[in-house]
C-alpha cells in the first residue's frame, strides 16, 4: 500500500493513492457569451418624440411619430412614421434593455423628468431681476 505524503506511516487504500497521484482537474472556465452579428447597413433612422403603444393578446404595436406641438394637447394630427410589431417575449426583452440603458444614463447625468411641465418653465414663472436701489 502507498504511504501518505504527510504521514509516511499511514497507509492509503488504492483509490486514495490513485486520487493523490492524479493532479486535480482544472475548473471549467465560463464560456464567453456569444456575440450576435448585426448588419445595420440598410437600417432606416428616424427621430420620434411621440409613441403610442397598443396591442392584442399576441403582440404589441408601437407607433412612432413626430409631434410638432410637444407642449399641451396637439391641435394637428400626429403623423406616424414607423410602426413596430413585437411579440410579448421580445417586448419584455426590449423593456429590460431600455430600463438598463435609462438607469445607466441617469446614473451618469441625473434623473430624467418626463413631465414636461416640470422641465419647462414659462417666462411668467421665471424669477424677475431684483429692482435697482
Amino acid at each position: 500500500m502507498a504511504k501518505t505524503p504527510d504521514n509516511p506511516e499511514k497507509a492509503m487504500n488504492p483509490a486514495e493513492a490513485r486520487d493523490a497521484a492524479m493532479p486535480s482537474e482544472p475548473q471549467p472556465q465560463p464560456q464567453p457569451r456569444p456575440q450576435v452579428k448585426v448588419d445595420d447597413t440598410r437600417a432606416l433612422t428616424c427621430y420620434a418624440n411621440f409613441c403610442r403603444v397598443t396591442g392584442t393578446p399576441e403582440e404589441l404595436i408601437i407607433d412612432y411619430g413626430l409631434n410638432t406641438q410637444p407642449i399641451g394637447v396637439p391641435t394637428e394630427s400626429i403623423t406616424i412614421s414607423e410602426r413596430i410589431v413585437l411579440n410579448y417575449y421580445t417586448a419584455k426583452r426590449l423593456l429590460a434593455a431600455l430600463q438598463m440603458s435609462v438607469q445607466r444614463h441617469e446614473a451618469a447625468f441625473g434623473v430624467l423628468e418626463t413631465d414636461i411641465q416640470k422641465r419647462v418653465q414659462p417666462s411668467a414663472r421665471r424669477q424677475a431681476p431684483l429692482p435697482m436701489q
